[in-house]
């Protein structure tokens, strides 16, 4: 985007209100407070701690936080994350999920109210070494099965009577995260459920188990927190899944436009490598958009675009700014009609999939060059 305004010599002001290229997305506020209503909806007795990091999953991390104020907490990765909402004026608790990095942020988490998850004893020796006025609440997060941060099971208790031990800290509960949830199949979910219940029993203070998946999979792991994410986007967090399938609706929507249609005889290549070639004479579409806009290069030939609403299939290779589609089905689109790459009418998990990746990665991977747009800020 242009930044202030200049005068060139013929007199044409540059101002930021150029739209320029038609490539943007569209942020759903309205999907998001849904989304959440769906949570609530489905742990009704549970407290929400919505998953805001990483931008807001791409999302926007202030707008994300806004629209989910019906959020009883927050959850980031770290204090940058959560020191951008207060000084946003969000209020609400934040807690980090992946605790403080250095002894110099305990100060922070009190004077800015955050609440921070404890992962490594090296944690609790910082907060053993610090001297300052409390209180500091703390989360202990048990390795279960995950096998990524946590404490071992066996240590859940020792590290509790330590912190416990703490003038001015104050253990809010314990956590674990579920590594297999998004299969309803698999016997690794209750396995967990089960080794936290054993670490933690008879020990003061709430748990928190569920992550989006074990929100709307798993009800035995709802206990009195859940930590919804990539549902509160639209996503479905299952292996095999739509977001719409499980009433979610998208937040984001990636939109673009035709900005040439060429036509072409059989036989003919499209695309750097010639790795698609026209089996007849037909119309190819060129669309604004690439991988330098966010969308995954790896997206094959046969990948779903909307075009006028209706689905085209990608093909030759993803450049840097464009995209080329076979029009076949679309014979009577023209330069400027709109497309939709994923959201509204093309869940993200189907492009995630074609690509060989995750939803998840293709919304967090919207580069900042394209234009974003709130709707549903009423509805």
């Amino acid at each position: 985007m242009i930044a202030g305004t200049s005068q060139s010599a013929a007199g044409v002001s540059a101002t930021d209100a150029v739209v320029g290229r038609a490539t943007r997305v569209t942020i759903d506020l309205g999907a998001l407070r849904h989304n959440l209503s769906i949570a609530r909806i489905t742990a009704p007795r549970a407290k929400v701690m919505a998953a805001i990091k990483a931008n807001g999953y791409g999302h926007g991390l202030e707008r994300v936080a806004t629209a989910l104020q019906g959020a009883d907490a927050l959850g980031v990765a770290c204090i940058n994350e959560a020191l951008a909402l207060r000084t946003a004026g969000i209020e609400a608790p934040i807690t980090l999920l992946e605790g403080f990095f250095r002894a110099d942020e305990i100060p922070l988490l009190r004077a800015y109210r955050f609440e921070a998850v404890l992962h490594e004893a090296s944690q609790v020796d910082a907060l053993e070494r610090s001297h300052f006025p409390g209180p500091v609440r703390v989360w202990i997060k048990v390795d279960t099965g995950m096998h990524r941060l946590g404490f071992a099971p066996g240590a859940t208790r020792g590290t509790w009577r330590r912190l416990n031990a703490l003038e001015g800290v104050e253990v809010v509960g314990f956590m674990t995260h579920l590594a297999c949830a998004d299969d309803r199949s698999h016997p690794a979910t209750l396995r967990q459920l089960a080794l936290f219940e054993e670490s933690v029993e008879g020990l003061p203070g709430e748990r928190a188990i569920a992550n989006s998946a074990g929100v709307l999979g798993w009800p035995e792991t709802h206990a009195e927190w859940i930590r919804p994410g990539v549902m509160l986007y639209g996503i479905s967090p299952f292996l095999e899944g739509r977001g719409p399938e499980t009433k979610l609706r998208p937040a984001m929507t990636l939109h673009s436009e035709l900005i040439a249609v060429n036509h072409i005889s059989k036989g003919e290549f499209v695309g750097y490598g010639g790795t698609w070639r026209a089996p007849e004479a037909l119309p190819v579409g060129v669309v604004a958009i690439g991988y330098g806009d966010g969308y995954p290069r790896h997206a094959p030939s046969g990948t779903p675009v909307l075009v006028n609403g209706k689905q085209v299939p990608l093909i030759g290779r993803v450049s840097m700014d464009m995209i080329t589609v076979d029009l076949r089905g679309q014979p009577q689109a023209r330069v400027g009609d709109p497309v939709v790459l994923w959201g509204e009418g093309l869940p993200a998990e189907v492009i995630a999939e074609r690509a060989g990746t995750i939803a998840y990665e293709l919304l967090c991977g919207v580069t900042q060059r394209v234009r974003c747009e709130e709707v549903g800020a009423d509805g």
